[in-house]
């Protein structure tokens, strides 16, 4: 694997995870109340899999060699941004603050 297919990995690994890491949108935005809901953090979520699946095509254009993607690479992809997001769900959600 290319050092820019790792790069996409490692991007999505952490667009994922951003939502969750933070109480601001996308990371740079405030919000006026306390905490974002859960269903700001999932359109963040879609929002940065379709930026992250944007540069993955963007450097795969720039290696010259483009090819063409059914739905089934889509839902694996998207599936897989979900897998990436585990970490941060479990920090936000499900570890105990006392």
């Amino acid at each position: 694997m290319s050092a820019a297919g790792w790069f996409i990995v490692l991007l999505a690994l952490v667009g994922a995870n951003l939502p969750f890491l933070n109480q601001r949108v996308f990371g740079v935005v405030p919000l006026r109340a306390a905490r974002k809901s859960a269903w700001i953090r999932i359109g963040e979520l879609i929002v940065l899999y379709f930026i992250v699946g944007a540069l993955g095509f963007m450097l795969e254009a720039r290696a010259g060699n483009r090819f063409e993607q059914g739905w089934q690479f889509y839902a694996i992809t998207f599936s897989l941004f979900i897998v990436f997001a585990f970490p941060g769900f479990t920090f936000q959600y499900l570890v105990k603050r006392r």
